[in-house]
């Protein structure tokens, strides 16, 4: 099967399947997004979405979380993974996007990657999420499951994913697929014993054509 039959395939399986999907992060504006997306790093969003209700009641503006004591900010998210490191992101990221974007969230990946704690993959949600940006965000499951289904060949890292990715997947639909790639691989496609049984996708998956064949 040729590449872009593949592509083709997975495509028209998720629209008919999941026409809609979005993030799980709980957020109602860019400040909320960006502070979920940060803690989300190699945590999940059930775990997020139970912290940042309350750290949002402390902190309910980027001005607010930019006056903020480390301790104070480590209190809240101490549950999450790595929060020495996240505390340190949140108060970095807050103070440079208060002084040097007057609190206005930038709507450029490379503008948004030169806040703390923003690397390509956040800057990639962001962009997309927010702004409609034609990008794919590339996360552990998306990863996973490129490789898998053989969307990506030999990508050694998200960067290279990414653009396997962009180069067959239209702009239009590029913040869809980084939400279904992403569902897919927490709930179907999962890192141990996926669910192959429960996948509609495994007539075109490499994965699953070399495990029935082995």
């Amino acid at each position: 099967m040729r590449k872009e039959e593949r592509f083709q395939f997975v495509i028209d399986y998720f629209l008919q399947n999941r026409p809609k999907a979005e993030t799980e992060l709980v957020y109602t504006d860019p400040y909320e997004l960006i502070v979920a997306v940060i803690l989300s790093a190699q945590c999940t969003d059930k775990r997020v979405n139970m912290i940042t209700p309350v750290f949002f009641q402390q902190f309910p503006t980027v001005q607010l979380l930019a006056k903020a004591q480390p301790a104070e900010v480590f209190e809240l998210i101490r549950s999450c993974s790595y929060p020495n490191n996240k505390t340190k992101s949140l108060l970095g990221m807050a103070k440079a996007l208060t002084e040097t974007y007057g609190g206005r969230m930038p709507e450029e990946v490379d503008e948004l990657q030169k806040l703390p704690g923003v690397g390509r993959k956040t800057a990639n949600v962001l962009a997309s999420v927010l702004f409609s940006k034609p990008v794919i965000a590339v996360d552990t499951h998306v990863f996973r499951v490129a490789a898998r289904i053989g969307l990506s060949h030999n990508a050694r890292n998200p960067l290279q994913t990414e653009e396997q990715l962009v180069h067959f997947i239209p702009e239009h639909l590029r913040g869809l697929a980084h939400h279904w790639l992403i569902l897919h691989g927490r709930y179907v496609c999962v890192a141990r014993n996926p669910k192959c049984g429960a996948c509609g996708l495994t007539d075109v998956c490499k994965y699953f054509t070399a495990k029935t064949h082995a």
